[in-house]
């Protein structure tokens, strides 16, 4: 399993947390995703075949590009 803290600028709010989870979780391979608008980052926690370039791909697809 492999985990990554993401720090994604646009986070503003829960419902954007929550936009980016229900994304992020349709991809097989994802695990575990917990948001965190105060500091505007997403811990995520995936197996394959989901890969950090697949999770990067998803949140520039959706608007909140991770940097």
């Amino acid at each position: 399993m492999e985990r990554k803290t993401f720090s994604i600028p646009k986070i503003s709010c829960g419902h954007c947390v929550m936009t980016i989870t229900r994304e992020l979780k349709e991809l097989k391979g994802i695990n575990k995703v917990e948001g965190n608008p105060q500091f505007k980052t997403v811990e995520v926690e995936w197996d394959p075949p989901a890969t950090e370039a697949q999770i990067r791909a998803t949140l520039n697809d959706i608007n909140f590009p991770a940097v």
